[in-house]
C-alpha cells in the first residue's frame, strides 16, 4: 500500500512539474562566423522535449519554469550544455566548430546516412534529427552556410475583404465555415521558428478554432444565432460586431450509425514521421470512439488503390487497429483512383439514415490518377448528392497542397482539418468526435442586412473564399458549408458609423442612385442576421433571423469570449500584414487576450497566447538581424 501511495505521489509530482512550463524561443549560431546553424538538435532536461532549428537557426519549445538544462547538438560542432535556474523568453546559443571539421555532409530523405570526418571515423546520422526542409541540402567545409530550402507548399491566394458602403451594398452574404486548418498550420510553422505563408493565414479559421460558449439552440432548430456589438479595439472610431451561430450538440449515444471509409495515402511522400505515423495515431483515436452499430473500411492508395479492410463493425476494434498498424508508405500517388474506390466501398455499405462518410488522410500530393482536378471535383459533388460526404485531414509540410485539400472538403460537404501533432488528433477524434463526423445542418448560409441609419460602411473580417452572391442566399441549389454536432461559426464585421470619415473608400459615394432614408427605418436596429440551412437529408432550406439593436460598449466591457475573438482577429491581420489592421500589433493582441480568465479546460487560450509570444520573438529576432 505504501508503494502504491509513493508511486501516486511521484506521478502527481511529475505531472505538476511538466504542467508548469513556458514556451521559449532561441537561435543557434556558429561562434566564429555568426551564421545560423540549421538542423541543430535541442533537448530539454528533465522534460525530454526535443526540437530542431529551422533554416535560420531558430527554434521554439516548452521548458520548465525553473531548473532545467538545454543541450544543443549539431554536426561539426561541439555539444553545448547549460543549466538554467529560471526561464527567460529568448536565448542565443553559439556553437564552437570541432577541430576535426566536417569535410562533407549529405542529407537525403529520412534514411540513416553517413558523415565523414577528417579523422576517417564514420558515424550514423538519423535524418529525422534534421526535420523541416533540410532534405537534399549539401554543406561543404567548415562554417559553410546551407541554402534555404524551397517550399513546395501551395495555398490559395487570399485578398482581404474591403469596406462596402451600405447605401451601395446593403447585404453581405457568405457560406458558413467550421474548418480550422489554418490555425494549426500557423501554429506548426511558428513552432518551427518561422512565419507562415501569408495566404496560409485565413482569419476566420483562426477565430473559429475556439469555443466561445454560445447558448445551445432551443426548440427544433439545429442552430441558434447570437450577436453583440462593441468598440473596435484597433480603430476606436469604428465598431465591431460579432455574429455567432451555434449548432446543437447531440449526445454520442443518440447519433445515427456511421458507415466510414478511411482513405489513407500511403505513397512515398507520406513516409515522414509527421505524416503516416501520425495518421495511424489519429485513426487509432477515432476507432476507440466507435460503437457496435458503426462500421469501418480502410482503402489505401499509392501506385495503385486497394481495400485493406472490408467494412468491419465498430466493436471489432482489434481487427481494425491491426489493419491500421500494418500500413507502410511507398510508391507514387494514385489519389484519384483511391477516392473512386473509397466512394464505391462507402456506397456498397450505405447506411440508410446514417452517417456515410469518406475520411481522406493525405499531404495532398496527388500526382497520378484522375485526369483532371475538375473530374475529381465532379465525382465528389456527385457523391455528395447521394449523401456520401468527404472529410479531409491534412498532414505534414514541405510539399503540402492546402488549396487542393480545402477545395475537396468543400465540394464533399465535409470539414477540413490539419493535424500537426497528437494533441490535435485527440481534439479532432476524441474531444469533438460528434462535430467531426456527424452533420446536423448542411448548406448553411448567412446574410446580413445593415441599417444605413446606423452603419455607413462595413467590412467582413475573413471568409474571403466563402463569399456568395446575394441571390445565392435564397437559391437552394447553391451549395454552402456544413455544421456538425456542437460546432459553432463566428464572424466579425468592422462597422464605420455615419459621419466617420472612411479613408479606404473603394468608390465615390453615389449621388443619384441611392436616395436618403426617409426615417421609416428604426434607428435602434443596427443589422439583421438571416441564416438558411437544410436538414442533413433535406432538399429545402429553412430560415431563421435575428435583429441586433443597441449601442456599442467599450471593448473592455464586452464578454470575455468577444475579446478573445477580437484578439485572434488582430493576430491574424498582423500575420497577414493586412492593410486593414489599424493599430493592431502582437502586443495589443496579447494585451487583449492576456486578461481573460474564462474556462480553458483544454488549454487552447493559453496556447494562443504562446503563439502570439512566439510571433513577437520571431519579429524581434528579424529586426535585430
Amino acid at each position: 500500500m505504501k508503494r502504491i501511495l509513493l508511486l501516486c505521489a511521484t506521478i502527481l509530482a511529475c505531472g505538476q512539474l511538466f504542467a508548469q512550463t513556458v514556451r521559449i524561443s532561441g537561435k543557434v549560431t556558429d561562434a566564429q562566423s555568426k551564421d545560423p546553424v540549421p538542423g541543430a538538435t535541442i533537448q530539454i532536461t528533465p522534460t525530454g522535449t526535443k526540437t530542431v532549428t529551422n533554416e535560420k537557426g531558430i527554434f521554439t519549445c516548452q521548458v520548465p519554469l525553473k531548473n532545467f538544462s538545454v543541450e544543443v547538438k549539431a554536426l561539426g560542432y561541439e555539444t553545448y550544455l547549460r543549466s538554467f535556474s529560471s526561464s527567460d523568453t529568448m536565448y542565443l546559443f553559439e556553437l564552437a566548430p570541432k577541430t576535426a571539421a566536417l569535410q562533407e555532409v549529405m542529407v537525403v530523405g529520412y534514411a540513416p546516412q553517413k558523415k565523414m570526418m577528417f579523422t576517417g571515423s564514420v558515424t550514423s546520422v538519423q535524418g529525422q534529427a534534421l526535420a523541416g526542409g533540410m532534405r537534399g541540402v549539401r554543406i561543404r567545409g567548415k562554417g559553410a552556410k546551407a541554402p534555404a530550402p524551397v517550399s513546395q507548399d501551395e495555398f490559395s491566394p487570399v485578398k482581404d475583404n474591403r469596406y462596402q458602403y451600405v447605401r451601395q451594398q446593403p447585404l453581405s452574404t457568405f457560406s458558413s465555415d467550421v474548418d480550422r486548418a489554418s490555425f494549426t498550420i500557423v501554429r506548426s510553422q511558428l513552432e518551427l521558428g518561422r512565419f507562415p505563408d501569408k495566404d496560409a493565414v485565413r482569419v476566420e479559421e483562426l477565430i473559429n478554432y475556439f469555443d466561445y460558449g454560445y447558448a445551445q439552440p432551443v426548440g427544433d432548430a439545429p442552430v441558434a444565432v447570437h450577436t453583440d456589438l462593441a468598440q473596435c479595439p484597433w480603430n476606436p472610431a469604428h465598431q465591431l460586431v460579432r455574429i455567432g451561430i451555434q449548432g446543437k450538440k447531440i449526445p454520442i449515444e443518440n447519433l445515427p450509425p456511421s458507415n466510414l471509409v478511411f482513405l489513407i495515402d500511403v505513397s512515398g511522400s507520406m513516409n515522414d514521421q509527421n505524416k503516416l505515423p501520425l495518421v495511424q495515431q489519429a485513426f487509432r483515436l477515432l476507432v476507440k470512439q466507435l460503437r457496435p452499430q458503426d462500421r469501418v473500411a480502410i482503402v489505401v492508395y499509392a501506385g495503385a488503390a486497394g481495400v485493406v479492410l472490408p467494412a468491419t463493425p465498430g466493436n471489432q476494434k482489434a481487427t481494425i487497429l491491426t489493419a491500421i498498424d500494418q500500413l507502410r508508405a511507398g510508391g507514387s500517388t494514385a489519389g484519384g483512383e483511391g477516392i473512386k474506390l473509397a466512394y464505391a466501398t462507402a456506397r456498397k455499405n450505405f447506411a440508410e439514415g446514417g452517417n456515410n462518410r469518406v475520411i481522406l488522410a493525405t499531404d495532398g500530393d496527388f500526382n497520378v490518377g484522375v485526369s483532371s482536378v475538375g473530374d475529381l471535383e465532379s465525382l465528389i459533388e456527385q457523391e455528395r448528392e447521394g449523401n456520401v460526404y468527404l472529410s479531409v485531414l491534412g498532414f505534414g509540410m514541405g510539399n503540402y497542397k492546402d488549396s487542393r485539400l480545402e477545395t475537396l472538403a468543400d465540394k464533399g460537404n465535409g470539414n477540413y482539418a490539419y493535424i500537426d501533432n497528437f494533441e490535435e488528433a485527440r481534439r479532432t477524434f476524441t474531444t469533438e468526435f460528434g462535430g467531426t463526423l456527424f452533420t446536423i445542418a448542411k448548406d448553411v448560409k448567412l446574410q446580413v442586412e445593415f441599417n444605413p441609419a446606423r452603419v455607413q460602411a462595413y467590412r467582413l473580417i475573413g471568409y474571403e473564399n466563402r463569399l456568395l452572391a446575394d441571390e445565392d442566399f435564397n437559391d437552394d441549389k447553391k451549395d454552402a458549408g456544413e455544421m456538425g454536432s456542437g460546432h459553432s461559426v463566428t464572424a466579425l464585421y468592422e462597422l464605420v458609423p455615419p459621419g466617420v470619415k472612411l479613408t479606404d473608400a473603394t468608390v465615390d459615394a453615389l449621388k443619384y442612385q441611392m436616395p436618403e432614408t426617409t426615417g421609416t427605418v428604426s434607428s435602434e436596429e443596427v443589422l439583421t442576421v438571416k441564416v438558411r440551412y437544410k436538414n442533413p437529408d433535406g432538399g429545402r432550406s429553412k430560415l431563421i433571423s435575428q435583429v441586433l439593436t443597441g449601442t456599442a460598449v467599450p471593448i473592455g466591457d464586452s464578454p470575455e469570449s468577444f475579446r478573445l475573438a477580437a484578439s485572434v482577429a488582430q493576430f491574424g491581420m498582423v500575420l497577414r500584414k493586412s492593410r486593414f489592421a489599424g493599430t493592431s500589433s502582437y502586443t495589443s493582441a496579447l494585451e487583449l487576450a492576456g486578461g481573460l480568465k474564462g474556462a480553458d479546460e483544454e488549454g487552447y487560450r493559453s496556447q494562443f497566447i504562446s503563439m502570439v509570444k512566439q510571433a513577437m520573438a520571431l519579429a524581434d529576432m528579424a529586426r535585430k538581424e
